[in-house]
């Protein structure tokens, strides 16, 4: 019990910075936050990249240097078995402390990926995926201790 104790306080430690944006994430959630830039110079054979919120990239930022990320993600989804993005949903809703890391799995993916593949962070953001992954971690939290003071 106080080993499960004195790992919910290292990684309230760790969750605290990101969770400023968790009500961004909440009031997001089905929307897109990326367009298409449409600026002046831009021809017909150029191609359109897009651009991305300002709260999303901050999130993206804080979220890449924290110890959440895992940079075997990919394990992860092959382990559990997720695919699709309610497979996802499913886990997510289901996780305990001791899923911890499937969790942490979840969000790398999405953050750690979307520095490949951008349309990544948008998905996340549209499919509530971060909202969901980062509520389901405090909520965890709280159980084994106090509500957070944000």
């Amino acid at each position: 019990m106080e080993y499960v104790h004195q790992r919910m306080m290292e990684n309230k430690q760790v969750l605290l910075p990101l969770l400023r944006y968790l009500p961004w994430l909440q009031q997001k959630g089905g929307q897109s936050v990326s367009t298409n830039y449409q600026g002046e110079g831009l021809s017909e054979h150029s191609m359109a990249f897009p651009v991305y919120d300002s709260t999303l990239m901050s999130f993206v930022k804080e979220a890449a240097k924290s110890p959440l990320m895992d940079r075997n993600y990919l394990y992860v989804y092959s382990r559990n078995r997720i695919r699709t993005h309610d497979d996802e949903r499913r886990v997510i809703a289901s996780a305990t402390w001791k899923e911890w890391d499937v969790l942490r799995g979840i969000l790398s993916k999405y953050v750690l990926g979307g520095r490949v593949k951008a349309v990544l962070w948008n998905e996340a953001v549209t499919e509530r995926i971060f909202f969901l992954t980062l509520s389901r971690m405090k909520e965890i939290i709280e159980f084994w201790d106090q509500p957070f003071q944000v």
